[in-house]
């Protein structure tokens, strides 16, 4: 079949970056594919995390929902607040007890996977922005918790999300983020609306590294190391960052609005049911048996993809 490898991939020196295509990918072998599972939302699901326990995910109208033994369950409604406010992003402390979940008008919560517990951070210093990704470093009970907004800021707690201990950062023009990770303590990226990628080696000073001239919007970010970091976005682009250069991997005319990656292995997903897997650094499209947009993936025993109308596909 035919393959994309970052090896072939254009690469451009620094934070510039020219237009670039690969050909597209051919599809996977049957024996790979993708299933549907049934879930109890029919709300849009927008991301999705392994835990300590089982994986779980974050819906529209406050709802997370757990894989369990019996198949997908609600275990929270209404969010933090209890308002119902949208959940659009999810992470899990370095033991993975402790689920972070936030989303739309502020909402926070810090959700323990082995009792059940749940505790409302909602409305950092009564900042009630959308909170669109979260990033979390360190054990239950003890994390740094990094909080991306649609308004240009960074929300960051080095005390655990406790109140009074709040801070922001406003490292870009105003554009909101779309994502936001952290591959060790205080050391991570983020990505706006706007083009640009920052980066951080103390949880609190942000310095743009591109992409200059990219033309498509930034929807995933994977961040392994200040030398290994991906982006998804529109026409199927993959961006890929050595910590000089950035090259560019296109592998059709979807958007892409996750990657999960773990060296030359890992999932980009998107719109209309598209799943790449890339495979010793080799790209190729999944067979998938669903239309639905696809909002984010998880890589773990069992892994999952979310998306649109309460859609779970596992591998």
């Amino acid at each position: 079949m035919t393959r994309l490898t970052r090896r072939s991939a254009l690469q451009f020196a620094g934070a510039s970056l020219a237009a670039a295509t690969v050909p597209a990918t051919a599809t996977a072998d049957e024996s790979d594919d993708w299933t549907v599972v049934e879930t109890p939302v029919d709300s849009t699901l927008h991301d999705v995390a392994d835990t300590a326990t089982t994986p779980h995910a974050v819906a529209s109208g406050g709802l997370v929902i757990e894989r369990t033994e019996a198949g997908w369950e609600v275990v929270l409604q209404g969010g933090p607040t209890g308002n119902g406010n949208d959940l659009y992003g999810v992470d899990t402390t370095d033991d993975g007890e402790r689920l972070w979940i936030v989303g739309a008008s502020g909402a926070i919560g810090e959700y323990d996977v082995t009792t059940g517990d749940l505790i409302d951070r909602s409305a950092p210093n009564d900042f009630t922005a959308n909170f669109n990704d979260v990033a979390v470093t360190g054990p239950a009970g003890d994390a740094d918790v990094y909080v991306a907004d649609d308004s240009g800021s960074i929300h960051y707690s080095f005390d655990n999300g406790r109140e009074g201990t709040w801070d922001y950062e406003a490292p870009g023009s105003g554009a909101g983020f779309n994502a936001i990770e952290f591959y060790e303590d205080r050391s991570g990226h983020v990505i706006d609306t706007n083009g640009k990628v920052f980066a951080t080696d103390d949880g609190v000073t942000w310095n743009a590294i591109g992409i200059e001239d990219a033309g498509v919007t930034y929807y995933g970010l994977d961040s392994d190391a200040a030398d290994d970091v991906r982006v998804s976005g529109g026409n199927a682009s993959v961006f890929t960052y050595d910590g000089s250069q950035w090259g560019l991997e296109s592998l059709g005319d979807a958007d892409l609005f996750d990657v999960e990656t773990d060296g030359d292995n890992g999932y980009t997903v998107g719109s209309g049911g598209v799943i790449f897997e890339l495979d010793g650094g080799e790209w190729c499209q999944q067979q998938t048996p669903t239309g639905e947009n696809l909002f984010a993936v998880a890589r773990g025993p069992v892994d999952i993809a979310v998306g649109s109308g309460g859609e779970v596909l596992e591998r």
